[in-house]
């Protein structure tokens, strides 16, 4: 099986913050998987740390109002490119973000207000195909698993 995972959730510190969003239960379940770790932002070009974004009116915007939305898509496309045709079954991304959030993002207001919809790189899996899971999502599917095998 071939995961393709958002580069924070494996401890690369390449968060907005310059941290990282290490999940030790996915990499216990990543040990046998072939794994490819990404951050679309920072193929993009942007720095680590950086200024927080978010979706604003179809554009990724960093908080003091600078339009990022070119760097995101630039790093989503670069990594397609670089799988080619490569079949990906299943991407766990990390949950809410302007590039890998899958189902729900902040809504553009950066007040931590969650709306539908996913970020630019999750879209540009979606459009591909790609099974693709939030982080947070995935995580508490853990604790269903655990209550129904109880």
């Amino acid at each position: 099986m071939t995961v393709l995972v958002s580069a924070c959730l494996t401890g690369v510190n390449c968060k907005y913050s310059g941290g990282n969003n290490l999940c030790p239960a996915l990499m216990e379940y990543l040990r046998d998987k072939v794994v490819i770790s990404v951050c679309p932002e920072v193929l993009g070009g942007l720095s680590t740390p950086r200024i927080p974004c978010e979706i604003v009116e179809g554009r990724v915007m960093n908080r003091e109002g600078e339009d990022l939305d070119q760097a995101f898509r630039e790093g989503g496309e670069r990594i397609l490119r670089a799988l080619g045709d490569m079949r990906i079954d299943l991407a766990i991304l990390q949950a809410r973000s302007p590039s890998c959030g899958a189902g729900k993002i902040y809504d553009g207001s950066f007040s931590g207000k969650l709306k539908d919809g996913d970020g630019v790189f999750a879209a540009m899996l979606r459009a591909r195909g790609v099974p693709i899971i939030a982080s947070d999502v995935w995580v508490s599917s853990l604790g269903r698993e655990e209550s129904e095998n109880a």
